[in-house]
């Protein structure tokens, strides 16, 4: 906390989040036990959360921070109205601090740094984000006379959309009682719902999951995340390959927003889907492995030299051993076509993934076996 810049608190910014937030804790449980839940108001909280929320992801995120897809008009506009109404700020700045934390992840310049700790990258750097800035880095974004026009009215659209029109629905449907309802649940507890799961990207997922494809930053896969944020936990997989406009890769992962954009081009409101190809995904998967097999058997190595001889860790590791070089030369053979663009099969792909699971597997079991030898 000592490194926080408190001396240039955005108290704007900072005493919306507050107020929200303990709105939401405390007003909508209260109004909630006084007059019950129709189901009207949850379906409402629910279409608000979902197109707030996959606007960020598909619109803030993957189409105008990163480019991964273009998208027409309609589904622009769509995304920047809904995207206004979680109160994210524009997505000239969304994108520019997003490309920031790319750039710089982990570095001083990142925005939402996680060595500053969980609460700096979860919500505390937006406290001290200031206002105007020069926004170097989305030129392009500039160029866009909806984006730009987004930027100047943000705040207006953002209380027109996320908070009068669902309490003017909820008005139309119940009287002012329902409209209360809609303005604390659908409203206000739907935008801290949005936000902090999106500031959770920012924060659990650089602190907990798994790091299948790169351990040079902090991002990492969780399938839990990937849940309420249509898709966007798979962070580790995001880092490595940020312009790919999917984020879950493997076919039992779940992104609805790639699923979005997919349908959409099929409908010709998206285009230009950039995809990186399998043969790149698996690369840097067995450059992982191979990195952890590395580290476990010097481990093991060392443990061998300064503790007695096991026959079940030795063969474990002599396993492992073996396996490594296998998955050494097929890591060479697999860069060696990417480099060289030569096809390879899919019989290939599947048996150096398949490889690349083996030695998963006995790093375990070396692991479980030196627990139960000490």
């Amino acid at each position: 906390m000592e490194n926080f810049p408190f001396n240039r608190v955005n108290w704007g910014t900072s005493s919306f989040l507050i107020v929200s937030f303990f709105t939401a804790l405390i007003g909508t449980p209260i109004y909630m036990f006084k007059t019950g839940v129709d189901p009207f108001l949850l379906f409402l909280f629910l279409f608000y959360f979902v197109a707030t929320g996959m606007s960020i992801t598909l619109g803030y995120h993957r189409l105008f921070s990163h480019m991964a897809f273009r998208a027409k008009a309609p589904v622009r506009l769509v995304t920047l109205l809904f995207g206004a109404a979680a109160f994210e700020d524009s997505a000239l700045d969304w994108s520019s601090d997003h490309r920031m934390h790319h750039k710089h992840v982990d570095e001083k310049e990142d925005p939402y740094d996680i060595s500053k700790g969980f609460f700096w990258a979860h919500i505390g750097w937006i406290f001290f984000k200031l206002y105007p800035r020069e926004l170097l880095n989305v030129n392009d974004l500039r160029k866009d006379k909806l984006v730009m026009w987004q930027h100047r009215h943000h705040l207006v659209i953002g209380i027109a959309v996320g908070i009068l029109s669902p309490t003017l629905i909820a008005y139309l449907y119940g009287g002012p009682v329902m409209a209360l309802g809609g303005f604390l649940i659908a409203g206000i507890t739907r935008v801290v719902a949005v936000q902090h799961c999106t500031f959770l990207i920012n924060s659990l997922c650089h602190c907990i999951g798994s790091q299948p494809y790169s351990t040079t930053n902090t991002a990492r896969d969780s399938w839990i995340m990937a849940l309420p944020t249509f898709g966007e936990g798979y962070h580790n997989y995001h880092h490595a390959f940020q312009h790919d406009y999917r984020n879950g890769v493997k076919p039992w992962q779940l992104d609805p927003t790639k699923w979005v954009i997919w349908t959409l081009s099929k409908f010709g409101l998206a285009s230009d889907l950039k995809q990186v190809s399998d043969k790149k995904i698996l690369l840097a998967e067995l450059r992982e492995t191979r990195k952890q097999a590395r580290e476990q058997l010097r481990i093991s190595r060392a443990e061998n030299e300064s503790t007695p001889h096991y026959p079940i860790r030795d063969a474990a590791v002599e396993k492992l051993h073996g396996l490594s070089v296998c998955l050494q030369e097929n890591y060479a053979d697999l860069e060696n076509a990417i480099s060289e663009k030569i096809d390879v099969s899919r019989d290939a792909l599947r048996r150096w993934k398949k490889q690349g699971s083996e030695v998963l597997e006995q790093i375990g079991t070396v692991k479980r076996a030196t627990t139960l030898n000490t």
